[in-house]
């Protein structure tokens, strides 16, 4: 860990992460009388969307599903798009801080490197890079399942000569892709947004596509001041439906029907309704058992393939992007959302690399070597994906009781209680973070759903003279296996997805996020009205 600094400040509670839980948490407990501080590696609020400023980067969660339920934040904010997109996001966490007054809370660039807990005095030493070191009795790890940036250890990486970046890494002052040859190894969220902006100002634009991404209609569209003041009379029962549903979303309906066991007719209407609507609709708002019946899924995966074919005008291109042979069981990857992806392959200045026939050799000076070609390129962009759940803590030199880095406790795979705490890590709660819903629960309703457990877990400490909470192994090991028996109910566990784990080398393939949050803080609740069942109160 970097140099240990004496510590001069001290606080009640230290939050890592200005995004949505962070800021959540900032507001709720600053007014509950905390001492509370707020670091950031970033230069601003936003988490993901301070990082995420790559061509094309918007969220994936339609408005109004996407924001705070706190009615000053609400009032007098309106949205332009139904997808908004990173500047508006930007613009709203400034609206954000504008009605909060959060950055006096907040210090930027401000990177946690190390925490070790000090048991004599039940307080965590925090290490930032500027090599201060501060005290907390509570740290509250607010990271994002995003945190890590995985680049593939490509041989000859370091010698491009042209301009190479990762999107979670994109220059904040911005990369122009306008008359470039672009090339594109990853086809991810982040990967079909880039290609779609790239499609139409790159000299040629390359994509080098390993898996086919699945990708939805978001069905994007503008939002007008009239329309979004007409909202404001239901906003408070939106929120209260989006809060209580099953994934942060108000408006995500399911058919409880088997999707086999319904006339093809009928069964078509239904897709084709949650395909108008748009967005996550056709993922999670048909038939009940399409992740968990393979003849179900197969009929999902079907229809959107043929709605891939009808637009590509290639048959073969077609064929690469929606293959006959499903890449995975439909919804077990986190489909994209995407707006005109697979008309870009019918352009002229658009190609696509299969590197399952083809693979990537090298990098090379001059671009990317493969087993039959070479592609000349002025810009690479590895849309490459996270070291998601779990990247953004490993990174850390977070220690435990026993002396044991958290990369090192979760060598063999992870263990929390809840998804949210970790055995030997006294007095740290994790928000939106693994074995949580996190990736399967909209942000700002995780950051308001289980914050207020956080919240309230932390004024019962302190109303109780309750110094430190842990999480018990044997809790721990029960909700691992939990996850594991819930994950196999599923197809999840067919795919080789962040979801699991497995698109980090070496890293454990196990479900790493819990599926469904209204069974989640059913849960979380249970153990706060039984004394927080599973966790050591001192």
């Amino acid at each position: 860990m970097a140099s240990n600094k004496p510590s001069n400040r001290q606080f009640d509670v230290l939050i890592i992460g200005a995004g949505f839980s962070g800021l959540y948490q900032l507001y709720q407990l600053r007014k509950l009388g905390f001492n509370v501080k707020l670091f950031d590696a970033g230069s601003d609020l936003g988490g993901v969307w301070h990082w995420n400023c790559y061509p094309g980067a918007r969220v994936d969660s339609h408005i109004p599903n996407y924001e705070y339920s706190i009615e000053e934040v609400w009032q007098d904010w309106n949205w332009t798009e139904r997808f908004p997109g990173w500047q508006e996001l930007q613009r709203y966490f400034a609206h954000v801080d504008q009605k909060l007054d959060l950055k006096r809370d907040i210090e930027f660039q401000k990177t946690v490197i190390g925490a070790a807990f000090d048991e004599p005095s039940c307080r965590w030493h925090v290490t930032s890079q500027d090599g201060e070191t501060v005290d907390a009795q509570f740290i509250l790890t607010c990271l994002g399942f995003a945190a890590k940036a995985h680049t593939p250890e490509f041989r000859g990486i370091e010698t491009f000569t042209g301009d190479a970046t990762h999107t979670a890494h994109w220059p904040q002052d911005g990369l122009s892709l306008s008359g470039k040859r672009v090339g594109v190894i990853g086809n991810g969220a982040s990967g079909v947004q880039v290609i779609q902006e790239a499609s139409k100002v790159a000299a040629h634009l390359t994509l080098f596509q390993r898996t086919p991404m699945i990708a939805l209609a978001m069905q994007q569209r503008q939002l007008t001041v009239d329309e979004e003041q007409a909202k404001k009379a239901t906003l408070k029962e939106v929120f209260r439906i989006r809060n209580a549903s099953g994934g942060g979303f108000y408006d995500l309906e399911m058919d409880p029907r088997k999707a086999h066991e319904v006339p093809e007719a009928e069964r078509n209407k239904v897709f084709e309704a949650a395909w108008a609507k748009g967005g996550f609709h056709f993922w999670t708002g048909t038939f009940s058992d399409i992740i968990t019946d393979a003849d179900s899924n197969r009929m999902a995966y079907d229809f959107w393939r043929a709605k891939v074919h009808a637009r590509v005008q290639n048959p073969q291109t077609a064929e690469l992007l929606a293959p006959q042979q499903p890449p995975h069981p439909f919804g077990a990857k986190r489909p994209s959302l995407e707006q005109w992806y697979y008309e870009a392959f019918n352009q002229d200045n658009v190609s696509l690399v299969d590197l399952t026939q083809n693979p990537i050799t090298e990098i090379v000076p001059q671009g990317v070597r493969t087993a039959s070609n070479n592609y000349d390129l002025d810009v690479l962009v590895f849309a490459t994906g996270f070291d998601a759940g779990t990247g953004g803590f490993t990174q850390i030199d977070l220690r435990s009781t026993s002396g044991r880095t958290i990369k090192e406790v979760w060598q063999d795979g992870v263990d929390t209680h809840l998804g949210l705490a970790v055995p030997q890590f006294p007095n740290l709660l994790m928000l939106y973070g693994p074995q949580s819903p996190t990736a399967f629960w909209n942000g700002p309703a995780s950051a308001e759903v289980q914050g207020d457990w956080v919240v309230n877990c932390l004024v019962h400490l302190r109303d109780k003279g309750i110094n430190r909470i842990e999480a018990e192994f044997e809790a721990a090991q029960k909700w691992t296996q939990h996850m594991e028996e819930m994950g196999a109910r599923t197809l999840m566990p067919l795919a080789d997805s962040w979801y699991m784990g497995a698109n980090i080398p070496g890293k454990r393939r196990q479900m790493l996020f819990y599926m469904g949050s209204k069974s989640y803080m059913a849960h979380c609740n249970e153990s706060a009205q039984n004394g927080y069942a599973g966790f050591k109160l001192d």
